[in-house]
């Protein structure tokens, strides 16, 4: 199995962004957000990256593309918010669901990796839901370690 990276093009970034959206509103009420909470949630986060509703420096978005040339998901990286302009993010990765299991989420950390590196990234961080223990199980099978761990309590 081969993937590539490819990135979107300006007119694909409307529906991109609106899935990106989507996909973390998902996650967000699966961790526990109520359906408004997490629109609310997801369109600041996407507000604060993309303020002008538009492709913006620092954060790159790839199509995930299988050896047949289909996507099969994105990644979305760029600088973390730190003043470190050698320190970068994995904001988002999401592959399609009918094409999970089959090694394309590790060839795209792997290409994310080797983009980074290119771009003067020294370390590549990423937030992963507790949930999501496939994610979790890839991330650390590549090297990633945890550095920290927020907790909650629902008190009904």
């Amino acid at each position: 199995m081969t993937a590539t990276l490819q990135r979107i093009l300006a007119s694909e970034f409307p529906s991109w962004l609106d899935r990106s959206c989507t996909e973390y509103i998902g996650d967000l009420v699966v961790q526990g957000a109520s359906p408004e909470q997490a629109r609310l949630m997801a369109v600041a986060s996407m507000l604060r990256s993309f303020p002008d509703g538009a492709q913006s420096p620092g954060n790159e978005i790839f199509h995930v593309m299988s050896e047949a040339g289909e996507p099969v998901g994105y990644l979305w990286i760029g600088q973390d918010v730190s003043a470190d302009p050698g320190a970068w993010w994995v904001w988002d990765i999401v592959i399609n669901a009918d094409q999970r299991g089959q090694g394309f989420g590790r060839a795209a950390m792997l290409l994310g990796q080797e983009y980074a590196r290119t771009q003067g990234a020294h370390t590549l961080g990423l937030s992963v839901f507790a949930f999501n223990t496939g994610a979790r199980g890839l991330y650390e099978s590549l090297g990633y370690e945890t550095t920290s761990v927020k907790m909650l309590k629902k008190l009904d």
